[in-house]
């Protein structure tokens, strides 16, 4: 939507023919994925006990072009954001600078912590299409396997 101003459902459409998004996009757009993530990494990293229903979740479905055009007038544009915060889980799409490193684009997921000592960490890599998700199953599967003991 930022970088050719179409609508959403433009953009979906597209979405979905190049496989990166679901032909049930609900998950992603309705920031119900992301919403997910965060919480796997509040109870993983900061020892958090929440759920998904713990989280404060406004999904993308509402964003124009013309709220992208006016992003960009000042050097910034939308991105749907999952964040942890003294305790406060929250997904919504916020305005991000041009040049921050949580601008980025298609398929990449991305997170990034602010850490007392080491200052902030980020680390990504590609989160959707094929190929990346068969990655994955086969990922939970070897874990699984190794975790049951049952080799075969």
């Amino acid at each position: 939507m930022d970088d050719e101003g179409v609508s959403y459902e433009h953009a979906l459409g597209e979405a979905q023919e190049l496989g990166i998004a679901e032909t049930d996009p609900t998950a992603d757009v309705d920031g119900i994925d992301t919403a997910a993530k965060i919480v796997i990494l509040a109870n993983s990293l900061f020892g958090m006990d929440v759920g998904y229903e713990d989280v404060d979740v406004t999904g993308i479905t509402k964003i124009t072009p013309e709220a992208f055009k006016l992003a960009k007038e000042g050097d910034h544009t939308i991105k749907l954001i999952g964040e942890v915060r003294d305790g406060v889980l929250k997904v919504a799409p916020k305005m991000v600078q041009k040049n921050h490193p949580l601008n980025i684009g298609g398929a990449f997921n991305l997170a990034s912590l602010q850490t007392e000592l080491a200052g902030r960490i980020t680390i990504g890599g590609v989160g959707a299409g094929s190929i990346e998700t068969a990655s994955a199953i086969l990922s939970d599967l070897l874990w699984i396997e190794q975790a049951l003991g049952t080799s075969q």
